[in-house]
C-alpha cells in the first residue's frame, strides 16, 4: 500500500491577533501530523511554530468600515496571489482565522477550487449580518466556533459548528499578583487602576484622553494610588502625568490591577478570567458608529456580557465614554468591599464555567484530521 502523502495546509491570518491563534493551532497540527506542510499568510509566532509564511501580515490589519476602506487595494493583491496559489499547490484544508472581510473571500477562493475550509473564530455574524450566513454557508465546510452559545447559532442557520472553547484557555499562567506587583514596584496593599485604552493606533486616539482623565481624576481623589497603562511598543500617549506607560504587558497589568477601564474586546475575557473587575467602553469613528448602530442584532457590547448573557459590567459606548461616567462607573470598583465590586466578582465564576475546559487549538487540530478523513 502506497503511505498517504503528508496533510498540505494553508492558514490565513490578518493580524497579530491572529498570528497568536494560528501559532497555537500549527504546533497543535504538527503534534498530530509532524510531516503536515503548513503555508501562511502569518507573522513570527506562526513562522516560530513551523509555518512557511508565504506572505507577512504586517499593515493587514483594519479596524472599523471606515478604517478598512484604506486597505481594500493591499487585500486585493493579496487575494489575487492566493488564488493564484490555490490554483498551483494541492492544499488539502484551507483555514482562516478571524479577520472576515478578508478570510471570507479567501474561503471563497478555496472552495471553488476544491478545497476543505475549516473556519476558526468566524465572524460575529450573530452580532451583525445574519443574512451573511447564506455566504459563509456556501464557503465553509465547519466552524470552530470560540463562545459558547455560538454554535448552536451557526447550526441553526445551518452552518456546522463545533465549539471547540477559547483560546484565552490556552494561554501560558502569567507571574501571580505578589510577582508582578514586586516587579513594578507595587505595595502589596495599594489600590491600582489598569487602563487598557487599545491596541491599534485608532483605537488608542479615540480612548485615551477620557481614559487618561479618568485615571487621573480617581488617583488625584485618592481612589488607588497607582494608575497603570496596557501601551503599545511605538504608540504614542500624550501627556500622561503620573500615570505609568507599561508597554507589550496587558496579563501582567490585569494581575497587578484591582479594577480595570477597558476597551471594549478581548481584553474584557481576559480581565474576568485574571479576576479583576472592569468598566468596559468603547468609541469608533463616527461612520461606522452609525452603520453598526443599523446592523446590529445584539444589544450587548462586552464579551463578559455576551458570554454571561447578562449585565455582568458596565458599558459606554460612543457619546457615553465620558470622563465623568467612566469616574463615575469605575470608583465603586476600587473599593474591596463595594457591591459593585463584589457582584462582578461573583458573576466572573459563571463566565469561567460556561467557557469550558482548556484545548481550543487541540480541538481545531482534531476538527482538521476530520476534514483530512471524510
Amino acid at each position: 500500500m502506497t503511505p498517504a502523502a503528508p496533510a498540505r495546509i494553508f492558514i490565513s491570518v490578518g493580524e497579530p491577533s491572529g498570528d497568536l491563534h494560528g501559532a497555537s493551532v500549527v504546533r497543535a497540527i504538527l503534534r498530530r501530523r509532524p510531516d503536515a506542510h503548513i503555508d501562511a499568510i502569518g507573522g513570527p509566532r506562526m513562522a516560530k511554530a513551523g509555518a512557511a509564511i508565504r506572505y507577512p501580515i504586517e499593515g493587514l490589519g483594519a479596524l472599523g468600515i471606515a478604517e478598512v476602506v484604506s486597505q481594500i487595494p493591499a487585500h486585493y493583491r493579496l487575494l489575487g496571489a492566493l488564488r493564484r496559489d490555490f490554483d498551483a499547490a494541492p492544499y488539502d484544508v484551507v483555514i482562516p482565522i478571524d479577520y472576515p472581510g478578508f478570510n471570507l473571500r479567501v474561503a471563497q477562493a478555496a472552495t471553488r477550487r476544491g478545497r476543505k475550509v475549516l473556519y476558526y473564530i468566524p465572524p460575529a455574524l450573530w452580532a451583525w449580518w445574519t443574512g451573511r450566513a447564506k455566504r459563509f454557508a456556501k464557503a465553509v465546510d465547519r466552524f470552530a466556533v470560540i463562545l459558547p452559545f455560538e454554535q448552536q447559532f451557526f447550526e441553526r442557520l445551518g452552518i456546522e459548528a463545533t465549539y471547540v472553547g477559547h483560546p484565552l484557555l490556552d494561554r501560558e499562567p502569567v507571574p501571580t499578583r505578589s510577582e508582578v506587583r514586586d516587579a513594578l514596584g507595587i505595595d502589596p496593599g495599594a489600590r491600582v487602576l489598569g487602563i487598557f485604552p487599545g491596541s491599534r493606533p485608532q483605537e488608542v486616539r479615540r480612548h485615551w484622553q477620557a481614559f487618561r482623565d479618568a485615571g487621573l481624576h480617581l488617583l488625584q481623589a485618592g481612589k488607588c494610588e497607582r494608575v497603570l497603562v496596557a501601551g503599545t511598543a511605538g504608540e504614542s500617549y500624550p501627556e500622561p502625568g503620573v500615570l505609568e506607560i507599561v508597554v507589550d504587558a496587558p496579563e501582567r497589568i490585569l494581575e497587578a490591577s484591582d479594577a480595570v477601564i477597558a476597551k471594549s474586546g478581548t481584553t474584557t475575557l481576559e480581565a474576568a478570567l485574571a479576576n479583576t473587575p472592569m468598566v468596559v467602553a468603547y468609541r469608533t469613528h463616527p461612520i461606522t458608529f452609525i452603520i453598526g448602530k443599523r446592523l446590529a442584532k445584539v444589544r450587548r457590547l462586552s464579551l463578559v456580557n455576551l458570554v454571561a448573557n447578562r449585565q455582568v459590567v458596565p458599558e459606554l459606548v460612543q457619546h457615553d465614554v465620558t470622563v465623568a461616567n467612566l469616574i463615575d462607573a469605575a470608583g465603586p470598583l476600587l473599593d474591596p468591599e463595594s457591591p459593585e465590586r463584589l457582584t462582578q466578582l461573583e458573576e466572573f465564576r459563571s463566565v469561567r464555567d460556561r467557557l469550558g475546559a482548556p484545548g481550543a487549538s487541540d480541538r481545531v487540530a482534531e476538527l482538521v484530521d476530520e476534514l483530512l478523513s471524510a
